[in-house]
């Protein structure tokens, strides 16, 4: 017999441009059973749920749900907040008054983290709780799943900044450095690469922090690149480390923050584009160069969606209410590509998934560590959803010229 009680559903971590599609899914997936008398959502997380500071989403009507899910950005709100011990105690009093049965907590590899904190914090009190991580990260560096909700659209902004990009600055020569977001992982800087369709299109480089970033070997390869073509632009992950393995960021910033999960916030400064945009003017001589760090535009850039993410992140949520209904069991969701192209939603355990983080593939970065491969592009194209244009250049002959 399927556990009697209340549906809670929080948010966590950084906002996406499908992560209400999550919300939207366990949501109306949960109005499906009985057993599950009413549906809250926490604001702010477990913050929130501290705070009993909960909607009655049993009271919101599907039309608006409907156009909450495909609204960016996380519509209960988020946190970065880490509960300890005493916190999940205070979780459990609230959870317990308001007889909550099943959680589900949408976020990252933290969020996950909190997720598993709050499962076992549950087991040694025998309070009986469904707890269930739903995938979400723009990074896309959740282990066990081949890719997370939030990403493919993250990637889909990343790809036509860049081909806009490309087209500028190939009609005005000059440098471009784009500062992407990801941490520790290179997919979504990897994800620039897609933005190239003719043999000379930018992004030239791309530098991940998957490999050892040398300024010598940096301006070694765009001195390479602008001696051919006249113009270089380069796509470099926030979190690119150098020999020692520590940040680029964090050499260049001082007092730098850190979250409650030990994370540094590399996303709040313009530093490393600055730097490295010094280092080719003073060292190769090169007067035009300019560079963005593309920071919170990546999360929640309206109209510029997946369809496929979309898609993806509200089969998460509805798959983790059947999960905790029919089986009975907390975990994780995880993503896996099945085919050529379809994906399937596994259960696995929270302790597989919670604080560990996913890199790139040495398979997807080639050997010299400045770009990818045709096996990453393979991997991110069906990500990144339709309708993506494809620009075009004029092909028509010269004119002979008469007087030079």
């Amino acid at each position: 017999m399927a556990l009697k009680g209340k549906v809670l559903i929080a948010q966590g971590g950084g906002p996406t441009a499908v992560i209400n599609q999550s919300l939207v899914g366990v949501v109306l997936e949960s109005r499906k059973y009985g057993e599950m008398t009413k549906t809250y959502g926490a604001l702010h997380g477990v913050d929130g749920i501290i705070n009993e500071n909960f909607l009655d989403l049993t009271q919101e009507t599907s039309y608006n749900l409907e156009q909450v899910a495909i609204t960016p950005s996380s519509a209960l709100r988020s946190t970065r907040s880490k509960p300890d011990k005493k916190a999940c105690q205070e979780m459990f009093k609230v959870m317990q008054a308001h007889d909550i049965r099943y959680f589900f907590y949408a976020g990252g590899n933290d969020s996950s983290d909190t997720v598993r904190i709050v499962s076992e914090e549950a087991q040694k009190v025998n309070y009986e709780l469904r707890a269930i991580h739903v995938p979400k990260t723009i990074d896309n560096d959740l282990v066990m799943n081949d890719h997370t909700p939030g990403y493919g659209s993250a990637a889909r902004f990343v790809t036509q900044a860049f081909m806009g990009i490309n087209l500028d600055v190939r009609a005005l020569k000059g440098v471009y450095i784009g500062v992407v977001m990801g941490r520790n992982a290179g997919f979504l800087t990897a994800a620039a690469s897609m933005a190239q369709h003719f043999p000379d299109d930018g992004p030239h480089l791309v530098y991940l922090p998957e490999r050892e970033f040398s300024i010598e070997k940096f301006l070694a390869d765009v001195k390479a690149v602008y001696d051919r073509l006249g113009m270089c632009v380069i796509a470099v992950s926030e979190g690119i480390k150098d020999a020692s393995g520590t940040p680029m960021i964090a050499s260049l910033k001082k007092n730098l923050e850190v979250d409650s999960h030990g994370n540094l916030s590399m996303s709040g400064t313009g530093a490393l584009g600055d730097l490295l945009s010094e280092e080719i003017k003073e060292k190769l001589g090169i007067g035009r160069v300019r560079s963005d760090t593309f920071g919170y535009l990546q999360r929640s850039f309206a109209g510029c969606v997946s369809d496929v993410d979309q898609r993806e992140a509200r089969e998460a949520g509805e798959r983790a209410v059947q999960l905790a209904y029919w089986y009975d069991a907390s975990g994780s969701i995880a993503i896996q590509r099945t085919g050529d192209y379809a994906v399937d939603y596994r259960l696995v355990e929270l302790a597989e998934v919670a604080a560990k983080t996913r890199l790139m593939p040495d398979g997807f970065i080639n050997s010299d560590g400045n770009h990818v491969t045709a096996a990453f592009k393979s991997y991110v194209q069906p990500l990144l959803g339709s309708g993506i244009m494809s620009p075009a250049h004029l092909r028509a002959p010269r004119v002979p010229k008469l007087l030079k």
